[in-house]
């Protein structure tokens, strides 16, 4: 009787069909309450996942989401109304849990997650549910959960698929690194806006994703803790895979700059000097492999010792790519053309294979010109 007392009227009837069942009660009721779930995005996963949670009583909501209601969003972001495009996503979506559960505290955040932030926001809260829809924000999402020791509720739409899982319950529960340990290549995975979706499938997604959190919350029935739940809305079938930990995985010890991890941009790409080179050629030359992307004839006009030659032709082709990884194998790989634009490329090509490579900027042009004289410059 004590629990109920703790419940006002107002919540004893709208809350009274969870009351009613015995795994929930006045006891479950009142864990919703004193709940507080951080939802990261207020699109397609997060509008069934913010009005579900709010329906459902939980206590304190926190709204990450930095982006303004499209009209494009409408047609799965059901938490927003044509009214509110061009407003603020959080705010409308605030505004909408308000009218649907006033006693929900809703704590508004208008701007993006990043590294800067996300251990902050975090930390305030129980528990995690990511609503995004790329991969630097899921690593950065995964990581800070990590860090910090909270659950993750994960969900994922493509087109007209799904999956869902919950991370990082106990220290000993898979996460996401578990599930996928490198992002896919730049472009492999095109976006929503350009592969589309189907405006359920997300619908479907989120609506998976809150009745894990409220399970979470509430401590009743089982989990997706180890498992990855695959729905195909097409087939409408779902399947289920089990996730375990990889033990030879990278432990998460720090934030790190995920765009860079998950898209490498030239701009921002590693790069090393020629007189940083020779002086790694003189003192470490086991711990380095050093590729020559020139072409053959150009190769026999100058070359700097002890580099390999691999055309950049036949790493755009393809060919290539698993005779550099050997070479790439337990050594820091470097790469150089004649005037370091050729070798950027080859960088960047590498870098969607999953290898990471330096450039050497200026080329052999710039090691004749600084570091070996005798070296002919063409």
């Amino acid at each position: 009787m004590h629990d109920h007392a703790m419940l006002s009227a107002d919540e004893r009837g709208r809350y009274a069909r969870h009351l009613i069942l015995p795994e929930v009660g006045a006891a479950g009721q009142l864990r919703l309450k004193s709940a507080s779930v951080l939802c990261v995005g207020s699109g397609g996963l997060g509008s069934p996942l913010l009005l579900y949670m709010a329906a459902a009583g939980v206590g304190r909501i926190g709204i990450v989401d930095g982006d303004v209601v499209e009209l494009s969003n409408l047609q799965r972001q059901v938490i927003h109304s044509s009214s509110g495009v061009g407003g603020s996503k959080a705010r409308s979506a605030a505004a909408r849990i308000h009218d649907l559960n006033p006693h929900c505290q809703v704590e508004v955040h208008e701007h993006m997650l990043d590294v800067g932030n996300a251990l902050d926001l975090i930390g305030a809260y129980d528990l995690v549910c990511d609503g995004t829809d790329n991969f630097p924000s899921r690593y950065l999402i995964n990581d800070a959960c990590v860090l910090l020791g909270k659950p993750l509720v994960y969900g994922s739409v493509q087109r007209f698929d799904g999956q869902v899982s919950v991370f990082n319950r106990t220290p000993t529960s898979p996460n996401y690194r578990d599930l996928l340990p490198e992002p896919p290549p730049p472009d492999a995975v095109p976006s929503c806006s350009e592969a589309g979706v189907m405006g359920v499938v997300p619908g479907l997604i989120g609506l998976l994703q809150a009745t894990e959190a409220i399970k979470l919350i509430t401590g009743i029935g089982d989990c997706l803790d180890g498992r990855l739940l695959v729905v195909d809305a097409l087939a409408m079938r779902f399947r289920e895979l089990t996730l375990r930990v990889d033990p030879d995985r990278p432990k998460v010890e720090s934030l790190i700059d995920y765009r860079q991890y998950c898209r490498p941009v030239s701009s921002e790409m590693e790069a090393i000097t020629v007189m940083e080179l020779k002086a790694l050629l003189d003192s470490a030359p086991d711990e380095i492999a050093l590729v020559d992307v020139r072409n053959p004839a150009e190769a026999e006009v100058a070359s700097i010792e002890g580099s390999h030659l691999v055309p950049l032709a036949s790493l755009e082709s393809g060919e290539a790519i698993d005779r550099i990884r050997a070479l790439a194998e337990g050594r820091r790989l470097l790469v150089h053309c004649k005037l370091g634009g050729r070798s950027a490329r080859a960088v960047e090509l590498l870098a969607q294979q999953g290898i990471a490579a330096t450039n050497v900027t200026g080329g052999i042009d710039a090691w004749s010109q600084q570091v070996d004289p005798a070296i002919p410059r063409y």
